[in-house]
């Protein structure tokens, strides 16, 4: 990792992982674009937060639109995912006052625990220029639920229906959103 930033830009140095990440779950489409339904699994680690002199920010790396081939969000364990371009098909961004991609992601989630993951994962490739060219990681993260986006899914049961198809749902619990084809399974109790 590079430790030297330029300007404002971020040093390896002042990446101090923080607990509370979570992952969860987007089941998707958009017919205008031709893009059936599909399940992709976001990880958001965190960081403290880091100063400037114009202000503090806070620092996550998120990756994100993520496909695993899980039959069940309860066992996670040993999926992986590996590409080297950005948005083929995840997307790594290091959140620092800004959005900030990485070109590369390697993602091993490396076992499980309840509603509880431990995700390891390195990124590089800064696209942006944040001033770290790698970053890897290792923390534990907590699940938030299954998000279920679909243009047919008017209704809770059929959100739920169509979500049956790509894992299961057994410990979710649907609230609607507030736009129509909108729903949230949480886990539940």
């Amino acid at each position: 990792m590079n430790d030297e930033a330029d300007g404002d830009g971020l040093r390896a140095s002042e990446l101090v992982p923080a607990t509370g990440g979570q992952w969860d779950g987007l089941l998707f489409d958009n017919p205008t674009l031709g893009m059936m339904p599909w399940l992709s699994w976001s990880f958001t680690f965190l960081f403290a937060d880091v100063s400037r002199d114009d202000g503090s920010s806070p620092v996550s790396l998120c990756i994100e639109w993520v496909p695993l081939t899980t039959a069940t969000w309860r066992d996670m364990a040993g999926q992986a995912l590996r590409n080297s371009r950005f948005a083929e098909p995840a997307e790594a961004s290091v959140y620092f006052f800004e959005h900030h991609r990485y070109d590369t992601v390697d993602l091993q989630v490396v076992e499980q625990h309840g509603l509880e993951i431990r995700v390891a994962a390195t990124v590089s490739g800064d696209l942006d220029g944040l001033g770290v060219d790698q970053l890897t990681v290792d923390q534990w993260m907590t699940f938030a639920g299954i998000h279920v986006s679909l243009s047919t899914a008017r209704s809770a049961e059929a959100a739920s229906a169509r979500l049956k198809d790509f894992t299961d749902v057994i410990g979710l619990s649907c609230s609607p959103r507030r736009t129509a084809g909108n729903f949230m399974f949480s886990p539940s109790g």
